[in-house]
């Protein structure tokens, strides 16, 4: 804080006649123009020998006081011998403190002691931060840790202070805070989506409360974008709220409040409370991270004793210690790309999901895995007669890899929908029912993930849009491949495939699928009978006209999909 004008005074000898001491002195000005204010910033002690100063000094000081000047000094003995009687009336009239500047006190002296006493108060103040700062680092050494420097912050600043977690939830205040005033700003700023998004506001001036402050108005709050700071401000409460982590979605907050303005020293202080409630948040991810490799662990136990109830018994019992525990039956499993981890913790049994290894011994066999960076790959097992390359495996491998759900989340049916509104994107929801059914579930959780949907999609809603919306489309395009190879490796010969699709298509009448094709239904029969002989399957079996017909689905399916596809004519 700056020197009052009563230590100046102390400190230099200038002898006071006119006005209180108790202004704030931030520099010393010397200046004799009749009009000094345009060089002046405000709580200047102003010097002067009023050698352009005669006759009515009243407009003078009316400038000087709405200027807002700490005082003025005016040096005798040289423009004027004695102070003079006008200005003293037009100083006392106006509340301007007046000072006299003897003969035989330089000017840069008073210069010099003004700027050696602001050295020391900023000294003073430095001195006052850094040993706040190392009460807060040994309230941080505390078993309590966050909670103990939050309390501490509140006697630094002679105010309140409150710690809130990710979701503006209070997790601790101290006495008189308005913390929950802060939780209904931090909710408004999160929109209706419940997300942070990146990006700086500036925050808001109102009081805590919700009510407008006297300042009044927003400053440039945006509906879920994260702040880098919120200043709350009322007619008699003032109020910074920051964010906590070093990420780009805040791991918490933290508010402090005062009923005056917060001074320099007090922001330094403030500062150092939140790097150090960021570095108690940022030490617990060692801790968090260990606590998803157990649930990632608990959840393969809870699928690999899915048929008996022992995996979940034996899953709960390693979460009791953890303070964790399973939701009740019936239950939901919804999927959710590897970035919605965070979200979701709080609220619900969340773990990742990892890929087994393949099986070495057996390399033509299905692998069926959700690997942690959201891939999955799904390979088709391929009889031995017709097994192809490993060049041809590899590119089925490839070609089965996309997006897919990276998170599991393990909730109850009444809380499912409230946990995906945490989430941003596609959550893929499987039917209710118990933990005995769990993979099923997983499995339908996962493909509704990937139906291509925006938004909360239920398994139940997939039906109707065809059995090829449950497949996976690698896998369907490798039966396709493998189950229409003879028709497709015949010579020539695609009309076989045409003919097929068109006879399955007219459910097996030679009228309407001849007319179909513009052809005579004799040479339909011929070529319907090559077709059977080349696949060595009864097209009047029912199961057998299913499996084509899903093929030639499959088919069409991936060649609408492919970006360079086109149909070959029949020749």
């Amino acid at each position: 804080m700056a020197p009052s004008l009563r230590t100046v005074v102390r400190r230099t000898g200038l002898r006071p006649l006119v006005g209180t001491l108790d202004s704030v002195v931030r520099w010393v000005a010397v200046s004799e123009l009749e009009d000094p204010t345009p060089y002046l910033e405000g709580d200047e002690l102003l010097l002067t020998t009023g050698m352009r100063l005669e006759g009515d000094f009243s407009q003078y000081v009316a400038r000087l006081v709405a200027r807002g000047v700490a005082g003025l000094a005016l040096g005798v003995g040289l423009s004027h011998e004695e102070m003079p009687p006008a200005l003293l009336e037009a100083a006392t009239a106006a509340g301007l403190p007046l000072l006299e500047v003897p003969r035989e006190t330089p000017f840069i002296a008073v210069g010099k002691a003004v700027s050696e006493l602001l050295a020391a108060e900023q000294y003073e103040e430095i001195t006052r931060a850094f040993a706040a700062q190392g009460r807060l680092t040994r309230a941080a050494l505390r078993p309590e840790g966050p909670q103990a420097v939050i309390d501490r912050l509140a006697k630094e600043v002679g105010g309140w202070a409150a710690l809130l977690d990710e979701n503006a939830e209070v997790r601790h205040a101290t006495h008189g805070s308005r913390a929950e005033g802060v939780a209904r700003e931090l909710a408004r700023l999160r929109g209706e989506n419940g997300v942070w998004r990146e990006g700086t506001s500036s925050g808001r001036q109102g009081a805590p409360s919700g009510r407008e402050g006297a300042s009044g108005g927003r400053q440039g709050a945006t509906s879920g974008r994260l702040p880098a700071s919120l200043a709350l401000s009322g007619p008699d409460e003032h109020v910074v709220v920051q964010p906590l982590g070093g990420g780009p979605r805040p791991r918490g907050f933290f508010a402090v409040g005062a009923s005056r303005a917060f001074s320099p020293v007090t922001q330094t202080v403030i500062n150092a409370a939140g790097s150090l409630l960021t570095l108690a948040v940022e030490q617990g991810g060692a801790q968090r991270e260990a606590e998803r490799r157990v649930r990632s662990a608990v959840l393969g136990l809870l699928l690999a004793g899915a048929k008996e109830r022992a995996g979940e018994e034996r899953a709960r019992a390693v979460l009791a210690p953890l303070g964790e525990r399973l939701p009740e039956e019936p239950v939901v499993v919804l999927a959710m790309a590897g970035d919605a981890l965070e979200a979701t913790e709080p609220h619900a049994f969340t773990a990742r999901l990892t890929a087994p290894a393949p099986d070495a011994a057996d390399p033509d066999a299905a692998t069926t895995g959700l690997a942690e960076g959201g891939q999955h790959a799904l390979t088709a097992r391929f009889a031995e007669a017709d097994s192809p390359s490993p060049a041809d495996r590899r590119g089925v491998a490839e070609r089965s890899k996309g997006p897919g759900a990276a998170v599991a989340v393990l909730v109850g049916v009444e809380e499912a929908e409230k946990v995906a509104a945490l989430v941003g994107g596609t959550v893929g929801m499987s039917a209710p029912g118990v933990y005995g059914e769990l993979p099923g579930a997983l499995d339908q959780a996962r493909r509704a993930f990937e139906s291509g949907r925006d938004g909360l999609v239920r398994f139940a809603d997939l039906a109707g849009q065809g059995l090829l919306g449950l497949l996976d489309p690698a896998t369907a395009q490798a039966f396709a491949s493998a189950l229409l190879a003879p028709l497709t490796k015949y010579g020539s010969r695609p009309d076989l495939i045409e003919s097929l699709r068109a006879y399955l298509g007219s459910n097996g009448h030679w009228d309407a699928a001849a007319q179909r094709l513009g052809i005579h239904r004799h040479t339909l029969r011929y070529r319907m009978k090559r077709v059977t002989e080349l696949l060595g399957r009864d097209l009047d079996d029912p199961g057998v006209r299913a499996e084509l017909w899903i093929a030639l689905a499959a088919t069409a399916s991936a060649s609408a999909c492919a970006p360079d596809s086109s149909r070959s004519s029949p020749s």
